[in-house]
């Protein structure tokens, strides 16, 4: 018995495409695909959505000091003259120094972090927005499901394809009580 379809694809081609659907199913909710290609994204998305979950809080925040360029009331960096060691003028920008509050991840979280970016891709929006899954699945998914065992997506059958016949459904991430 094997351990995976081969979706009567190569390797490469077939690994592709199964990333490619677990992004979109991580970024948008749901993906509507062929049963057998599901199934095999289900296995790979519960994986992720179970790392996520036992990670949910396995952070902590640190304050650190952070230099900006000061802008002015139109937005546009403040600049101001100066003078280089050899006599020339120059434009240096203006900075000013704030404090942030950044989420710094322990080693267990940020392991389970780089896994999940081995398996999906970047992805853009609608607005043509680069999006992060592994942000998306770390700071939204998994703390939905902590505490779960398991569960966390649904396959909706939804009929065949009219072109070839072929078995389709929504494959879409559950809502947590």
């Amino acid at each position: 018995m094997a351990g995976y379809r081969k979706l009567g694809k190569r390797n490469d081609i077939r690994e592709n495409i199964l990333r490619n659907l677990t992004t979109q199913l991580i970024v948008s909710g749901q993906v509507k695909t062929t049963v057998t290609r599901a199934k095999e994204v289900q296995k790979i998305a519960e994986k992720l959505i179970t790392s996520a979950a036992l990670e949910a809080d396995n952070f902590t925040t640190k304050e650190i000091l952070v230099s900006e360029a000061k802008k002015d009331k139109d937005g546009k960096k403040v600049l101001k003259d100066a003078k280089s060691l050899a006599g020339n003028d120059f434009y240096k920008v203006e900075r000013e120094l704030s404090t942030k509050e950044v989420q710094v991840d322990e080693p267990s979280r940020l392991a389970a972090r780089r896994r999940a970016l081995n398996v999906l891709y970047r992805a853009k929006d609608e607005d043509d927005n680069q999006l992060n899954p592994v942000n998306i699945l770390f700071n939204e998914i998994g703390p939905r499901f902590k505490g779960h065992t398991g569960g966390y997506t649904r396959i909706i059958p939804t009929g065949t394809r009219r072109g070839d016949s072929a078995e389709m459904c929504v494959l879409e991430i559950i809502d947590a009580e």
